[in-house]
């Protein structure tokens, strides 16, 4: 299936303007960094975790909603309190998360006790003829700054040594050079995500970690697609410049990149607009990865290596190379 035929965009000769687009957002993402920084989770920092069980024993008590329960915390003094159902949404077992507020990020002694107090206080009738600290509060322990340092670090680490294995991947299968713009691509597609969550104060979790390790992975493989149709037309137009090759190798994959990219894009959007709170981030995530990834693949990754090579003076050097590549 192809949307678009014979298309000739001119993607190289509009890669200035893309400079300057990407330069402005890095920018504005490096300043949310550095002004605001990254509001990590509790699973990075250190808080207190409880499962909740709010099932009342009289089967005519209308459930408690994730709202309701909400707004108990916000008006207490928890209004960044996390809320996720646990297991059907239907049932009323919810997972509450609430950083520590102090500067050494121990967890306060009371913040236990202050939920167990919210929960009694507040849903009696949910409470009423149930163990409090056995069937209600099924479970609550901490997180220590400790834990939440490494999971961190991990987290870094794990896109770090990504980035790394797919510089070796595309070395063997294209050239050195390729795989170094593609990196820079991710990298910028990354930063971008990373500024958006700094820029807006939202929390950086697990699931957006996840999120950023799929876009990095989705955008790679669309950069990879261009990069092949690079290779197949360099072995039968061995005369024509790099920077027109590789410009219709674009155009040539771009029903391909429209297809693939906005059927995502609608998915994540679809998420984002009607999967929920618990959804949300991780959705709006995926959403500024799609965009990001299919403009840096088609604008940045390309046209780096068109200037590099230039640059360098090695357009025929790396066309003969990447020919003899199997």
């Amino acid at each position: 299936m192809r949307l678009l035929t014979n298309t000739n965009i001119p993607f190289i000769g509009m890669r200035k303007i893309a400079y300057a687009i990407s330069i402005i957002v890095i920018l504005a993402s490096l300043i949310g960094l550095f002004v605001r920084g990254l509001n990590w989770s509790i699973d990075f920092t250190s808080g207190v975790a409880a499962k909740v069980d709010l099932k009342a024993a009289d089967a005519s008590v209308a459930p408690v909603k994730i709202d309701d329960l909400r707004d108990v915390l916000k008006v207490n003094g928890y209004p960044e309190a996390e809320i996720q159902h646990v297991g059907q949404v239907e049932e009323s077992t919810f997972m509450i998360k609430i950083k520590s507020r102090q500067s050494d990020g121990d967890v306060s002694a009371d913040t236990k006790t202050q939920i167990i107090d919210l929960i009694n206080d507040n849903f009696p009738e949910h409470v009423a003829g149930r163990d409090l600290n056995r069937d209600v509060i099924a479970e609550i322990y901490e997180v220590g700054p400790k834990v939440g340092g490494e999971l961190r670090t991990n987290a870094l680490l794990a896109i770090g040594i990504s980035l790394v294995l797919m510089i070796i991947y595309i070395w063997f299968r294209f050239e050195l050079i390729f795989g170094l713009m593609a990196i820079v691509a991710l990298a910028h597609d990354v930063l971008v995500m990373i500024g958006v969550f700094a820029l807006t104060g939202k929390e950086i979790t697990i699931q957006i970690i996840a999120a950023m390790l799929t876009i990095v992975g989705y955008s790679i493989n669309d950069t990879i697609v261009i990069f092949d149709r690079v290779r197949e037309d360099l072995k039968i137009r061995r005369k024509d410049p790099l920077d027109i090759i590789i410009n219709d190798a674009i155009n040539k994959t771009l029903s391909r990149t429209i297809i693939t990219s906005g059927t995502t894009f609608i998915t994540t959007l679809s998420l984002y607009l009607f999967g929920g709170q618990v959804l949300n981030d991780f959705a709006m995530a995926m959403c500024i990865g799609v965009i990001a990834g299919t403009y840096s693949t088609i604008f940045i990754a390309t046209s780096l290596i068109v200037d590099f090579t230039k640059a360098t003076h090695k357009e025929k050097q790396t066309a003969q190379h990447l020919t003899r590549r199997k």
